[in-house]
């Protein structure tokens, strides 16, 4: 599976948008969310326009308006917003659930790559599907504390600039799976 940009862009504005009620703030521009993820404002428009007409957010209009969610942060798996945006998270046709094609194999049923990529498939969907907007908050959030760093509208409320994340490789204990166990052997030992 390889996530578009727009999927990823999409998740990270839902992502953002779930941060942003959190943390008391009710409705996000379309321009606050591209400057909170430097991203071209035009593209983030058209992704929450598609998110907008699936049900995920909603738009205000007037002097204080912009986007919100429009469902509960519960209620949003990430499996769901990947999908909406990239269709199917097989990696070939013939593996999907949801946007099954015939492939070429001359033997589906018997076809070895389908059913690793079937494999594949449902790895990757019992993830995705397993969490909710409202977890991936809570463990950004709860991160964004730990590490004493601000969460991505402080901007709007200080009216300073974002400095640029310093660049570095992607430690597999910065992962979203890695700070869930840390949060719930934190949760544990505080019982």
């Amino acid at each position: 599976m390889h996530l578009s940009k727009k999927a990823e862009y999409a998740l990270r504005a839902t992502i953002h948008l779930g941060i942003a009620q959190e943390v008391g703030m009710n409705t996000i521009s379309a321009v606050d969310l591209a400057d909170a993820n430097r991203l071209p404002v035009k593209f983030v428009e058209r992704i929450l326009q598609e998110l907008r007409d699936a049900g995920l957010v909603e738009a205000k209009r007037g002097k204080l308006g912009g986007y919100t969610l429009a469902k509960a942060p519960e209620e949003i798996r990430i499996g769901d917003i990947v999908r909406l945006m990239d269709g199917r998270l097989a990696p070939i046709c013939c593996a999907s659930e949801n946007a099954y094609q015939r492939c070429t194999c001359p033997d589906e049923d018997h076809c070895g790559l389908r059913m690793i990529m079937i494999d594949v498939r449902n790895a990757i969907a019992g993830i995705l599907d397993r969490y909710t907007l409202a977890q991936v908050v809570e463990v950004t959030l709860r991160k964004i504390r730990r590490d004493g760093a601000q969460h991505p509208f402080a901007f709007l409320a200080a009216s300073q600039e974002i400095e640029a994340p310093s660049k570095r490789k992607a430690d597999p204990a910065d992962g979203f799976l890695a700070s869930l166990s840390q949060i719930a052997t934190s949760q544990s030992s505080n019982d």
